[in-house]
């Protein structure tokens, strides 16, 4: 699940529904003006989970929203319609979508879901469009001195885009479902992803899973690799098989080197799984994951220093750490301490992860406070 929460329209992607709703003025108002207003889905109609969307930056009309199975669509009138944009191409599956901050036209879209599910689809690698998704160019270039091209990688979790430099990106790949493959782990891109060299890697079992930059110092990244393998006689979400290797690291030097961020997450014992990570843009010190590991460790995690520590802020599993599918996670852009994370329901902090409220209307909403102090 993927949340974007940009400007003044806030967009939720949950397994089958995209959500919008003007709240970032919404306090400087009289509540009882909005008495009437209820959530309602604003399509596209069509079945299937969603984990890639994507807002423009100064287009505040034009979203968009990728299925992972459906292919990519697009609005341009605030989600009033939805056209399908990616229909022509090869693979319908899409695990990433990323517009390049300072060229709304550039759109690279990953494929592959990278759920780790019984009934998941895998892709064919990196797409790109260069005129706001009418046309699209797959990377098609040969390997050529060991240089990886993302075709096997088969599932696509993440991409970023450096904001002033739309040709230097970064892709998280998770790599096979069903068993070990080299081309997994962070990728890096300074062509506008004609070639890839691999940044990030662990071992042939160990994927991808999310990419963060420090959003004011694009050289600072944060990568979650995830450890993860379905067996083919699997009957239900998540992976049944526990593989060691699950962790977050960080880059200060644009990607070159790396180290893990350890102090107060999870760890192999606690049986870590895949992490969801989001820097808040009005404070870049704070720092929140959502983290998969054994109950009473899973949860959300705040950081605020820069990731070199962590605290747990809330154990329960309805909102944080239930499974790979549900970890969204994303910061509103002016306000440290509204958090925002998609599960079965989606939720929404102002105390930095302390308590949480799902929307209205949700089921089983109600007001869920911390275990922790």
């Amino acid at each position: 699940m993927r949340i974007a929460v940009a400007g003044k329209l806030f967009i939720v992607a949950t397994v089958a529904t995209v959500f919008s709703c003007n709240l970032a003025n919404a306090q400087q108002w009289d509540q009882t003006f909005f008495s009437g207003m209820r959530w309602r889905c604003i399509g596209p109609f069509r079945g299937g989970r969603t984990v890639a969307i994507s807002g423009v930056p100064h287009q505040p009309n034009v979203f968009y929203m990728a299925a992972v199975n459906g292919g990519v669509w697009k609005t341009t009138d605030f989600g009033n319609t939805w056209n399908p944009i990616f229909d022509d191409q090869p693979t319908g599956s899409v695990g990433a979508l990323a517009v390049a901050p300072s060229d709304p036209n550039i759109i690279y879209v990953g494929s592959g879901e990278g759920l780790q599910r019984p009934d998941l689809a895998t892709g064919d690698g990196i797409y790109k469009s260069t005129d706001a998704g009418k046309t699209w160019t797959q990377g098609t270039y040969a390997r050529r001195f060991g240089e990886p091209n993302l075709r096997d990688a088969q599932q696509i979790t993440a991409i970023i885009v450096d904001p002033k430099d739309a040709n230097r990106v970064f892709v998280a790949a998770q790599g096979h479902p069903y068993g070990p493959n080299p081309e997994r782990g962070v990728f890096r891109s300074t062509d506008g992803g004609q070639s890839f060299q691999k940044v990030l890697y662990k071992d042939e079992n160990t994927g991808a899973a999310d990419l963060a930059f420090d959003p004011t110092n694009p050289q600072t990244i944060y990568a979650v690799l995830w450890a993860a393998r379905v067996a083919p006689w699997e009957v239900r979400s998540g992976a049944s098989i526990y593989i060691a290797g699950s962790g977050l690291f960080k880059s200060t030097d644009g990607g070159n080197t790396w180290r893990p961020l350890t102090k107060g997450l999870p760890t192999a014992a606690d049986n870590l799984g895949r992490i969801g990570i989001a820097v808040a843009p009005s404070q870049p010190n704070r720092i929140y994951a959502t983290v998969e590991a054994k109950r009473g460790v899973a949860g959300i995690y705040r950081s605020d220093d820069a990731g070199e520590s962590w605290q747990q802020v809330n154990d329960d599993r309805r909102i944080g750490g239930r499974g790979p599918g549900a970890m969204g996670i994303a910061v509103a852009p002016d306000n440290p301490s509204e958090i925002y994370v998609a599960n079965t329901t989606t939720w929404k902090s102002t105390d930095g992860g302390k308590t949480f409220v799902g929307f209205k209307g949700a089921p089983g909403w109600r007001r869920l406070s911390a275990h922790v102090d």
